[in-house]
């Protein structure tokens, strides 16, 4: 799919968008996560990179649509920032209301073979990237409270070679999934307990299947035997939320609307981009610009997704422009809204510009 033209792979990419949204509403798929959630009542956020390789749902063989991601570049997130503390708060008010407690992932990223393949938005620094969450996670607990009654805050590393968890423990302590075996499943409350000895029974119960799930996609993984050596391939910018759809690896920098200077995590993509083209790594015939904004109502809530969409898109396309006039000559604009009970990505034809 990396090697065909701009246009085969815009047409893919709506294909995808529209096979996603089909089975995300299918009568099976729509019992098997209220199934999940009457048994996992918990809910799950994180907070992760736009790096396409970080998918938690994907690595933890999670229904779609019971994690609900955060997406910026490095995983950088500031709970001062207006935008992001008014959704995240926003997002645990619903669920405290129905009597949910809320279990966050603040993510970090590395590959154990090549320092190559870790975060770009760090410059392949691990120790800084992790630091980083270390303060995300302090800002959870000022917001939320410390005592982990309701908001449970963890620091989760995600090597990408493997797709493996690493867990760090409120006591210091880590639990690399990748270096559990078989045998180990039936220990894994107990372990869980230990790291996490203050978190509520319930939640560590729901954490559960998630560390199970991540066993089953590394073992997939190294049977497979995934090739290491493609670590940037993305050929597209998607700005804005409710980009689930883009599960592959190498495909896609997403970028979430939270940061005042939202210019910086564009130019920084289109870097990417540029590089890409230039190692011949993805054709030079075009990219695509992606902007989306999810809406839950119809009337006035479908038509302010709208406007944030046209200007996303907008203001992305203009930063492109202004900072890498000879990409802009190969970007391809494409504005859309998001249908968010039945995940459905709906173009918004006028908007759209080559």
């Amino acid at each position: 799919m990396h090697d065909q033209s701009i246009d085969e792979r815009i047409e893919w990419l709506f294909a995808l968008a529209q096979r996603h949204s089909a089975q995300f509403v299918s009568p099976e798929a729509y019992l098997a996560r209220e199934r999940y959630l009457a048994n996992h009542p918990t809910a799950i956020m994180v907070l992760k990179c736009m790096d396409g390789r970080i998918n938690i749902p994907v690595a933890t063989n999670t229904p779609p649509g019971i994690i609900q991601p955060f997406r910026n570049l490095g995983g950088m997130f500031n709970l001062g920032w207006p935008y992001l503390g008014e959704v995240l708060a926003d997002h645990v008010q619903e669920k405290v209301a129905v009597g949910r407690r809320v279990l966050v992932l603040i993510t970090y990223h590395f590959s154990r073979g090549s320092e190559s393949r870790g975060c770009a938005g760090f410059g392949f620094d691990t120790d800084a990237a992790m630091a980083h969450t270390l303060e995300i996670k302090r800002q959870v607990e000022a917001t939320f409270g410390s005592d982990h009654g309701t908001v449970y805050p963890i620091v989760c590393g995600f090597e990408t070679d493997d797709d493996a968890l690493v867990l760090h423990g409120s006591n210091g302590a880590t639990l690399n999934v990748a270096e559990l075996g078989e045998s180990e499943r039936g220990t894994l409350l107990q372990r869980l307990e230990a790291l996490f000895p203050e978190m509520p029974g319930q939640m560590r119960c729901d954490l559960l299947p998630l560390i199970e799930g991540n066993m089953d996609r590394i073992a997939e993984v190294r049977t497979a035997g995934r090739t290491l050596d493609i670590e940037h391939r993305e050929w597209m910018i998607c700005v804005g939320r409710g980009f689930d759809f883009l599960h592959m690896p190498n495909l896609a920098l997403i970028i979430g609307p939270y940061s005042p200077d939202l210019a910086d995590p564009i130019r920084k993509a289109a870097g990417i981009i540029e590089s890409n083209m230039r190692a011949g790594r993805i054709p030079d015939d075009g990219f695509l610009l992606l902007a989306s904004a999810p809406y839950r109502d119809i009337g006035v809530d479908r038509a302010r997704a709208q406007l944030k969409s046209r200007f996303l898109s907008q203001f992305a396309a203009e930063v492109i422009r202004e900072e890498f006039p000879e990409l802009a000559g190969k970007m391809r604009v494409r504005t859309a809204v998001l249908n968010w009970p039945s995940r459905t990505l709906e173009r918004l034809e006028d908007a759209d510009a080559d």
